[in-house]
């Protein structure tokens, strides 16, 4: 026993080294095994988010692109919500007690995939806006056939000019003629005078249509479908205002219709002797409406002999009732406010292909002028070649007049 005894304490402190040894060993063993069965709960978590997300398919596909759609996101970039899967995950989970952490998991999972969310869509917003084309302004049928590089003494901004005296016929100015092109609204000076000279009842009460509305350049008008007024308040804003669907309700309720009216328009042209206009509707909106400075210089002169031309074309303003409503309609050329003009007729137009067009019939000096300005490049410009125009004709001399406008036509 003694022996035995003394061997066991002999051999105690390795015994107890071969234990410890053990334990360490042991250790990442029991770690690694602990670790395997920690891994199984999001797995089985995964698998059953797997299987409700399958047979969630159809339906979570549309609601993607609906919330793609609304947001303007793309499917990759969005965070799926928490739909069938999750709900299985939490609840398989939560039955071992870890309820609480699942859900403080999701909250930060949730705050951060927003802030991925911000980041990600303005990083594609940045991207596109890098990426997309600039647009190019739309050049102008005058600007595309270099009609602007041709210069004149008075530096005008209008690439065609054209001013002669409307009694003696003489020609003051004259640059690019004749050339043909777009009007725009210079259209509705031929629907005016048609409406004038068909001495229908200016009484007559015309209602605005579907028929009217712009669907050329999807222009906007204060004169919604339904609106009734008088053929006279009709042709008035058309002349002073441009107003585009009154004066397409003008040759609609023409006596045959918009086809005979603007066959009329046409067969008027060559009454007068506009061998280089072509109408195709009453309002201007269409590029096909063509004319050149001289023609509408023999338009003016035709129009301004209407009395009704000269007052609604040449009006400040004008109020019209609309139902319980009164609008207010302004002029679309300012001069006629000026105390420094004597105007007796104007309109003005424009869309892109036509640029800024303005014509007139006005006295300056003592003369009456009949003034034509096509594709006009600025805003502004078009009115501030008129100035230049009538400054020039009131620092004339009495016998310098004939001398300068020889020049001015070479």
């Amino acid at each position: 026993m003694q022996l035995l005894s003394s061997f066991r304490l002999a051999k105690l402190p390795q015994l107890m080294s071969v234990a410890l040894l053990s334990c360490v060993l042991a250790a990442p063993a029991a770690h690694a095994a602990g670790g395997k069965k920690e891994v199984k709960k999001p797995v089985a978590a995964a698998s059953a988010k797997k299987a409700a997300t399958k047979e969630s398919a159809a339906k979570g596909k549309v609601v993607a692109d609906a919330k793609s759609a609304k947001t303007g996101r793309g499917a990759k970039a969005e965070k799926p919500g928490r739909g069938k899967a999750e709900k299985a995950s939490v609840a398989a989970v939560g039955k071992r007690g870890s309820k609480t952490a699942i859900a403080k998991a999701e909250r930060a999972e949730r705050a951060s995939g927003k802030k991925h969310l911000v980041r990600a869509g303005a990083a594609a917003l940045a991207a596109a806006a890098i990426a997309a084309p600039v647009e190019p302004a739309r050049l102008s049928y005058g600007q595309m056939a270099g009609l602007h590089s041709v210069s004149d003494p008075l530096d005008l901004q209008s690439s065609v000019a054209y001013v002669i005296d409307q009694d003696t016929h003489e020609v003051l100015l004259s640059k690019n003629d004749q050339a043909v092109l777009p009007i725009a609204s210079l259209t509705k000076l031929m629907t005016g005078l048609l409406i004038a000279q068909a001495r229908l009842p200016m009484d007559e009460m015309i209602t605005i249509t579907q028929d009217d509305v712009d669907t050329e350049k999807h222009s906007s008008s204060r004169l919604r479908v339904g609106t009734t007024l008088s053929r006279s308040e009709m042709m008035h804003l058309a002349l002073m205002s441009s107003e585009n669907r009154a004066a397409h309700a003008l040759g609609r309720t023409y006596p045959g219709g918009l086809a005979q009216f603007v066959q009329q328009m046409n067969a008027k042209a060559r009454q007068l002797g506009m061998k280089d206009t072509r109408y195709v509707e009453p309002t201007g909106l269409s590029s096909s409406n063509q004319s050149s400075a001289r023609d509408l210089a023999l338009l003016v002169g035709v129009a301004h002999g209407e009395p009704l031309m000269r007052e609604y074309s040449t009006s400040p303003g004008y109020e019209v009732a609309v139902g319980r409503r009164t609008l207010q309609f302004n002029n679309t050329n300012r001069l006629v406010k000026s105390d420094n003009w004597d105007i007796g007729l104007q309109k003005t137009g424009y869309i892109s292909e036509a640029g800024r067009c303005l014509v007139m019939q006005a006295q300056v000096s003592g003369r009456k002028l009949i003034m034509v300005f096509l594709d006009s490049a600025g805003k502004f410009s078009r009115l501030a070649d008129a100035e230049r125009v009538r400054h020039w004709v009131e620092g004339m001399g009495p016998t310098a007049s004939t001398t300068i406008a020889q020049r001015i036509r070479g």
